[in-house]
């Protein structure tokens, strides 16, 4: 390629590389999330949290629903803030305690990953639909 040189390649490689920071997947039920830290080309940390659902289609064939959040650094302590207050609003209101709630560790590629599994009824917001 022309004007495209070593250099170059080793920058995209090392961009390409530098990008994904951090990663946790946690199973909860039916749905795992998955917490990724990421990089800006600035070498900016941000947080993407995606909710993966496996989802069946008429025909039996499965495929993976997923949902994405990108949060940067400005909005942690706000959407840190927000979502305490809601789990703990949760947790008052229909007394949950730590019983209701089991964690268990299982080992993963090169990592363990954390599994919680709620006593709760699974709701689908497709069933919300009027």
């Amino acid at each position: 390629m022309e004007g495209f040189d070593k250099k170059d390649e080793m920058q995209e490689v090392d961009s390409n590389f530098r990008q994904e920071i951090y990663s946790k997947a946690v199973r909860a039920g039916k749905r795992t999330y998955f917490f990724d830290v990421k990089a800006t080309r600035k070498n900016e940390y941000y947080l993407t949290i995606t909710e993966s659902k496996k989802r069946y289609d008429q025909d039996g064939k499965f495929h993976f629903e997923k949902h994405k959040i990108f949060l940067y650094k400005e909005d942690f302590e706000k959407f840190s803030d927000g979502l305490s207050e809601v789990i703990d609003f949760i947790k008052a209101s229909q007394s949950i305690d730590d019983s209701d709630i089991n964690i268990e560790t299982i080992g993963a590629e090169n990592e363990e990953e954390t599994v919680v599994s709620k006593d709760y009824t699974n709701v689908d917001f497709d069933d919300l639909q009027s």
